[in-house]
């Protein structure tokens, strides 16, 4: 069967309504939809993210993870689509206790797109589960500095830079 181009953006567009409306026969039956989709269009990285994505949302993490694969390895998602494909594959392969493809694949992610500071944080998380305390403490530190808008983090911020670089520093 082939799919056009419209027929594929309005099978797309219900699919991606059913998932986004929290109701969990909708998003059971948007499972379906974008199934029979990827398995049709199996090249299109737009509809192997959104295949991708409703079986997080569905506690399917293992069954994800090789939409998000073959959504990165396409080049046809849009910016803000590749980062949360970047991460979302990242933190599933996290809730799937897969912490060194996790921290391989949130770095991968920051050298896409370095400024992404939900990243780094949830890298943060990952370098934790490996044992990296300290880069982790790091990470997170450094996140905390450059993002905060709170008043007395900003007083603190040369205080927490440092010691974000040497958090055995004394004196």
């Amino acid at each position: 069967m082939t799919t056009s181009a419209g027929d594929r953006d309005a099978r797309l567009a219900e699919a991606v309504a059913l998932r986004a409306s929290g109701d969990e026969a909708k998003r059971r039956h948007a499972r379906e939809l974008l199934i029979a989709l990827s398995a049709e269009l199996p090249d299109d990285a737009e509809v192997a993210y959104q295949t991708a994505w409703v079986h997080d949302v569905l506690g399917l993490e293992a069954e994800a993870v090789p939409f998000y694969e073959r959504a990165l390895a396409g080049s046809g998602l849009p910016e803000p689509d590749r980062r949360g494909a970047r991460l979302g594959h990242a933190s599933t392969l996290r809730s799937l206790g897969r912490y060194p493809e996790a921290v391989e694949a949130f770095r991968a992610g920051l050298a896409e797109f370095p400024d992404d500071n939900a990243l780094r944080t949830f890298l943060a998380m990952a370098l934790y589960n490996v044992g990296e305390h300290h880069e982790a403490m790091r990470t997170l530190l450094e996140t905390l500095a450059a993002t905060s808008a709170d008043p007395w983090i900003q007083r603190y911020r040369p205080a927490i830079e440092h010691y974000a670089r040497d958090l055995d520093a004394v004196g």
